[in-house]
């Protein structure tokens, strides 16, 4: 559904395709805290331990999996091959949580020796949206293939002899797999997969590498100015991403730049910066003149130009091609693309031409008019963490839809929060084991499922075994 829960499904992916007999799941310190979150309570019920530190500390770990984030969450990009072959030698299957915009510049964890890659594909044209619905990725190793969670689409020959996609393995399907299912398929995520696809189409592989350079030289910008300044770096590697010592200074300098229009991460002595394809060189100016005697970073310009990368560790840049496929060298202008998206279309058979039986879910039509509103930056520029009051709207919305559905259902209370139906299920099973929980009745386990449910609502039922 998310980066979060992708890393929840590598972590049962790693339980079944290793070799370990270890109960225990390592992740990293520097791993977002949401995805450590989600780790923790899907663990939870699926009665493994979850060890957390420095990823330095991995190897001598007795675990069977373990997730490393790259960049880390506060930015920083090093180099993970010799933490992950270390780890490999115990028998633990090792998953990198990776920034797809990050890797057309960074090596790919592949490359580093990852078994499994797992992220979020918003960077690839797709909002904020006060925090989603935004589609992750999974990639893994071609010997743990049969392991994934979800359908894996393979190459196959038609009976004319040409090259054809077909649904070549799967691990659940509705009126199939049923009792085996172990994950979901989620009609907004894959509107949000084909977004990406396509926002990967438009740009191609020197597109996208064009973007990640901008965001990184105006990264690298800020970095030199603050360096300038006297406001000292974390670190001095990164992409996109800087972490700031600011002691005692924290909270004044956070609330300038916030006075001044910019949300900063706040930790524990530091601010954090991240900046993104939106970023302009007035908005690294202005925040600069917020923080700093800084007022123009161009100043640094030239200096950074003469060694575009001097951030990233040798040993983490990229050297090897990717989108190598034609469809993502082909398509580059709006003319192209939307020919390129009707031929696709005509290929499909979907409600306009007759009824489809069968997942009908993912076949919806939608009006213009209904879509319109997802595109405007009220909706889709938000990012999730901003400070309360400025998402008052978003929380107005939601309030007065709970209370709507409360008033409909008769129900006390609702959570919005599940982003499909077999995720609305689990949530609702934790809900139920934790309501028994307080009333000290633990040990009520089982959960009766009627043979008429669809697959999807049965594969929660495997997260509480």
């Amino acid at each position: 559904m998310d980066e979060a829960t992708a890393a929840a499904e590598a972590m049962t992916l790693c339980k079944r395709g290793g070799k370990s007999k270890s109960n225990a799941f390592f992740v990293a310190d520097d791993v977002h805290p949401q995805t450590l979150e989600v780790i923790k309570t899907r663990a939870q019920y699926m009665g493994y331990d979850v060890i957390t530190g420095a990823a330095e500390t991995l190897p001598s770990q007795d675990v069977f999996g373990a997730l490393l984030q790259y960049p880390g969450t506060t930015g920083q990009v090093r180099d993970l091959s010799d933490i992950i072959a270390q780890a490999q030698a115990n028998k633990t299957l090792v998953t990198v949580a990776a920034d797809l915009l990050s890797l057309t510049v960074l090596k790919a964890p592949g490359e580093m020796g990852a078994d499994v890659v797992i992220g979020s594909a918003q960077r690839f044209g797709v909002p904020m949206g006060f925090g989603g619905p935004h589609a992750a990725f999974m990639a893994t190793r071609d010997k743990l293939k049969r392991t994934m969670p979800g359908r894996v689409i393979g190459v196959s020959i038609d009976a004319n002899g040409n090259q054809a996609l077909r649904m070549a393995m799967q691990t659940r399907e509705q009126h199939i797999r049923r009792e085996k299912a172990t994950s979901n398929i989620c009609t907004a995520q894959a509107l949000l997969a084909n977004m990406a696809a396509f926002y990967a189409v438009y740009h191609g592989p020197q597109g996208l590498k064009k973007i990640a350079r901008r965001v990184h030289h105006l990264t690298a910008l800020a970095a030199a100015a603050f360096n300038h300044a006297g406001i000292a770096l974390a670190f001095h590697d990164f992409f996109d991403t800087i972490t700031l010592n600011t002691g005692d200074q924290t909270d004044a300098l956070f609330k300038k730049a916030q006075d001044a229009g910019f949300n900063l991460r706040k930790l524990d002595g530091q601010l954090g910066i991240s900046f993104d394809e939106t970023t302009t060189l007035a908005d690294v100016n202005e925040l600069l003149a917020a923080l700093t005697d800084e007022t123009d970073v161009a100043q640094f310009a030239s200096a950074i130009e003469a060694d575009e990368f001097a951030a990233i560790p040798e040993s983490c840049r990229r050297t090897s091609d990717y989108l190598t496929h034609p469809v993502f060298n082909t398509h580059h202008s709006e003319t192209q693309l939307m020919r390129y998206m009707k031929k696709l279309e005509n290929k499909d058979f979907s409600l306009t031409h007759g009824m489809i039986p069968l997942g009908s879910c993912t076949m919806k039509l939608n009006a213009a008019a209904e879509m319109i509103p997802v595109t405007w930056p009220e909706f889709g520029a938000l990012h999730p963490f901003v400070p309360a009051e400025q998402a008052a709207g978003y929380t107005e919305l939601a309030d007065s839809l709970s209370k709507m559905l409360c008033e409909i259902t008769g129900y006390d209370a609702f959570s919005l929060q599940p982003n499909s139906g077999a995720q609305g299920e689990y949530a609702g099973l934790v809900a139920i084991q934790r309501y028994h929980e307080s009333r000290g009745e633990a040990h009520r386990n089982v959960c009766l499922i009627p043979s008429s449910a669809h697959g999807t609502n049965l594969h929660p039922r495997q997260w509480f075994r």
